[in-house]
């Protein structure tokens, strides 16, 4: 175990934070915002922490395996989150830390579950670093800072992919850091255009990119009480296709750039993706034609939820807490499903679900058919055994958690509806759930210490399990281990 490289590549993380501070201090300057000074510490903070892991650290060997990666990336998105919390609590706009914790870790894991009850009354410069943090943890904290340092070594993929969702992740290039540059390419590209297109719709910039960060990272923050409900019909469908759009895979974009058409049209996750949106599109529109004026509406209602929801963005136009029960049984499997692997989305990953429908189809073939010889296949490849094998332990350790966090949330005293979808929302990373933390409430009413486990459950999500048990495993850290 290369401990000192582990803190020096933490080290180097905390310290890249404060730089990521410099957007959301210029915009309290320019607002003439008090919470300045609380960013302007928070910075120095980070800077003396992070070079003081690094200076202390100084690691004899600068190579990374698969368990330091995992260490790594654990580590380093709890003391992100733990340090950007710090800008709320000094300010005294989120005073207790856990609060300002579970905030911050719904930011840097684009969940969008927040204690706020009146958000409006924030400052500008900390709006913009609670929804800045959803941009930042979109395409992942380690791969944004891979992209950016200059000393880092090839051994990062495994880094790379303890971080990035889905079952299967590798290089779209030889070299892991050119790989994080092109991947951030591309997503600010597409948020360079998101921006524009919400500007054209009415929107001030700093709304823009308020909600253009929160779609990007598919997290789902907003600067108004009533989220996008308040924005124009255009504003919200410019929304709905770019968080669907920020849901698919985004080596497929690659291709895009490539010319490599028929790999992207042959992609069975892709399609697969569509086709749920599609019918769960369809099969709500079906169902709450009665509570709109006209299809349009219901249309655009039942598209924008299906499209927050699979992609575990968790931005509302409508409460649909008040929906027709068959409709947010759709939404709560859409919650489960989530979006494409290799995308800023959380959830199980449609790319899971594909290879365990598959796996349960070749029982059954072999249960008929004893003596045949079947074999998965997926994205025009036959999967190893080692692969599918795994998914299916995934599948297992993710239920336990699961079912840990709903354990424990049930500790209070409250309905097991919103029990059961504080657990789905935060540990799929979505936001709103049902009952008591729909989508005109919050997370407020939950104690500390649930506050603290649901927080616990957006970074299991986000990372994906492993790493943070990893992490959290005793004999990883032994010396002969």
């Amino acid at each position: 175990m290369n401990r000192r490289m582990i803190f020096s590549v933490v080290g180097k993380m905390v310290t890249a934070e404060a730089g990521l501070l410099i957007l959301p201090l210029a915009t309290a300057v320019l607002y003439g915002e008090s919470c300045a000074w609380a960013i302007l510490q928070t910075m120095l903070l980070a800077l003396v922490l992070g070079q003081t892991m690094v200076l202390l650290s100084r690691p004899k060997s600068r190579v990374i395996y698969a368990r330091e990666g995992f260490c790594i990336t654990a580590l380093a998105w709890i003391f992100m989150s733990a340090v950007g919390a710090l800008p709320f609590v000094i300010s005294g706009e989120i005073p207790h830390f856990i609060d300002a914790f579970f905030e911050t870790v719904s930011g840097f894991t684009t969940t969008g579950a927040s204690i706020l009850n009146d958000v409006e009354a924030m400052s500008h410069g900390l709006l913009l670093w609670r929804s800045f943090t959803h941009w930042v943890g979109g395409m992942g904290i380690l791969v944004f800072v891979t992209a950016l340092l200059p000393s880092v070594s090839d051994r990062t993929i495994h880094i790379l992919r303890a971080e990035m969702p889905g079952p299967i992740v590798g290089k779209i290039v030889p070299k892991a850091k050119d790989t994080a540059m092109i991947l951030y390419k591309i997503y600010l590209g597409m948020t360079a255009v998101m921006v524009v297109l919400l500007l054209l719709g009415g929107m001030s910039l700093f709304e823009s990119l308020i909600h253009t960060f929160g779609a990007a990272g598919t997290g789902g923050f907003s600067s108004r009480a009533t989220s996008i409900a308040s924005y124009s019909p255009y504003c919200q469908w410019v929304i709905t296709i770019f968080m669907l759009l920020f849901g698919i895979n985004f080596n497929l974009y690659y291709l895009l750039l490539i010319r490599r058409f028929r790999s992207v049209l042959q992609s069975t996750e892709l399609w697969t993706y569509l086709a749920i949106v599609v019918v769960a599109i369809a099969l709500i529109c079906a169902n709450i034609r009665d509570l709109y004026s006209t299809f349009a509406e219901t249309l655009r209602y039942a598209s924008f939820q299906v499209s927050t929801i699979i992609t575990t963005t968790g931005y509302a136009t409508t409460d649909f807490n008040l929906w027709p029960g068959f409709s947010k049984g759709i939404l709560l499997l859409l919650m489960f499903v989530g979006a494409c692997a290799g995308s800023t989305a959380g959830g199980l990953k449609v790319s899971r679900v594909v290879i365990m429908a598959k796996n349960v189809g070749r029982q059954l073939r072999q249960l008929v058919h004893p003596r045949s010889v079947t074999a998965v296949k997926f994205e025009g490849k036959t999967l190893d055994d080692q692969t599918a094998h795994g998914v299916g332990v995934y599948l297992s350790v993710y239920l336990f958690c699961f079912v840990a966090i709903v354990l424990l949330l049930c500790l209070e005293d409250m309905s097991f509806t919103t029990h059961f979808s504080a657990a789905a929302a935060c540990f799929n990373n979505i936001g709103p759930g049902f009952d008591l933390v729909g989508p005109a409430s919050n997370y407020d009413c939950y104690s500390y210490f649930s506050k603290f486990v649901l927080s616990i459950g957006m970074l299991l999500g986000r990372l994906e399990i492993y790493p943070l048990l990893i992490a959290l495993y005793p004999g990883t850290w032994r010396k002969k281990s």
